[in-house]
């Protein structure tokens, strides 16, 4: 699933194309990835002109003049600027210069417009990249789950999933399946710096493409070359030299160092 850098780099892609245009038409090929009336989705947007695009956790919140297009890329989406349109495109967004397609091979996206974010955006905690490390400790203070799945718990922190957790949780030397209540406060701000260093190089080298992950000319970011724990399951530890392992937590795969995070 995109996280928080690949996100960010499409809104970023997509800010200067899109800003000013005004909405012709919108076409629906898949009908039930739209949250609400499907009907009036076309109505709320048809003839409104776009004033910006940024990012909120992992959607997108395309602000128009009297609405909000709220997207989510869910497992295997994609938005693609001015593409043809191919098998998995479900939902098209003709603007008077430039389409927007909507790819999504599982239908794990959504689409939604309304006077403001969808439900689901107004329920994400605070950005990753904006929370503070005292705002981080007070939200896992007492916590007995793994810091591994709070740190994707969308309601908690606000756009890090799998590949983004697993790399900070290397760089500040903590095991995944430590709970969360037992992290003494100066590790917790290890994990801070940590997590906002790993999210911004990750920007600057536009995402990481480990399946799916495109940006809105179909190009690939640079940050898999990066990673030091994630998918790298068997491989030397890129500080110690042990082999990273890998386990199943919350049925994901988390990646980490035995020895360089111990529980």
């Amino acid at each position: 699933m995109p996280e928080l850098p690949e996100v960010e780099t499409i809104a970023r892609m997509l800010a200067p194309r899109l800003a000013g245009r005004r909405v012709r038409s919108v076409r629906l090929l898949a009908p039930e990835i739209v949250e609400g009336d499907v009907r009036r989705l076309g109505e709320r947007l048809r003839g409104r002109i776009v004033e910006g695009i940024r990012r909120r956790g992992k959607y997108l919140l395309v602000q128009l003049d009297g609405a909000v297009l709220t997207l989510h890329l869910g497992m295997t989406g994609r938005l693609r600027w001015d593409g043809r349109a191919g098998p998995h495109t479900r939902a098209i967004i003709v603007f008077d210069r430039g389409r927007l397609l909507f790819d999504d091979p599982r239908k794990f996206g959504s689409i939604a417009a309304g006077e403001g974010p969808s439900r689901r955006v107004l329920k994400l905690g605070p950005e990753a990249l904006s929370i503070s490390a005292r705002e981080l400790a007070a939200r896992i203070r007492g916590r007995r789950a793994p810091i591994k799945t709070l740190l994707m718990d969308q309601r908690i922190l606000a756009g890090v999933g799998n590949i983004y957790s697993d790399e900070a949780l290397f760089r500040a030397r903590i095991h995944p399946r430590t709970p969360a209540g037992r992290l003494s406060f100066e590790r917790v701000k290890r994990l801070h710096r940590a997590l906002r260093r790993v999210l911004r190089e990750a920007i600057a080298a536009g995402g990481s493409s480990v399946s799916d992950y495109v940006n809105a000319d179909d190009e690939p970011g640079w940050f898999q070359f990066e990673h030091r724990v994630y998918r790298r399951t068997g491989q030397p530890c890129l500080r110690c030299g042990a082999p990273i392992r890998r386990i199943v937590m919350a049925q994901r795969s988390t990646h980490f160092c035995p020895r360089c995070q111990r529980l």
